[in-house]
């Protein structure tokens, strides 16, 4: 996968957990001012039925399903990167991606790959091809 791929994929997954987490935010609140749950203090207690409440439960089911689509996409990116980097000769880059993905701090890590991280697929392009021995 080229990095260019891998930046598409990092920047949609990006874009779809915020916008996920916008939708069910708007639900959530949504729900709250509007009556829909009932609240005893900062709990919710119950949820009054009807067209509104299935509209706002739709829109956090798709936002939840968006968030979950975002984070996919995100460890997708991740591995992309991660088969680019062990293309190359030096392996820093592939063992920052692989350690910091491990130790759950694989977004920043990601981050500083799609910003200046190598492209493994230009770097294998650019080796000569082993010579042949003649017959």
């Amino acid at each position: 996968m080229s990095k260019a791929t891998v930046t598409r994929l990092f920047t949609g997954s990006l874009i779809a957990v915020g916008a996920g987490a916008i939708a069910a935010i708007v639900a959530v609140w949504l729900a709250i001012e509007s009556g829909v749950f009932v609240m005893s203090g900062q709990d919710i207690v119950a949820v009054q039925g009807g067209a509104r409440a299935f509209v706002l439960l739709g829109l956090g089911i798709v936002g939840g399903l968006a968030i979950a689509g975002g984070l996919i996409g995100g460890l997708i990116a991740w591995i992309g990167a991660l088969l680019n980097t062990a293309q190359l000769e030096r392996k820093t880059w592939f063992l920052v991606l692989l350690l910091t993905g491990i130790f759950n701090f694989g977004f920043i890590a990601m981050i500083a790959y799609v910003l200046a991280g190598p492209d493994g697929t230009a770097a294998a392009a650019r080796q000569p091809a082993p010579a042949s021995i003649p017959a």
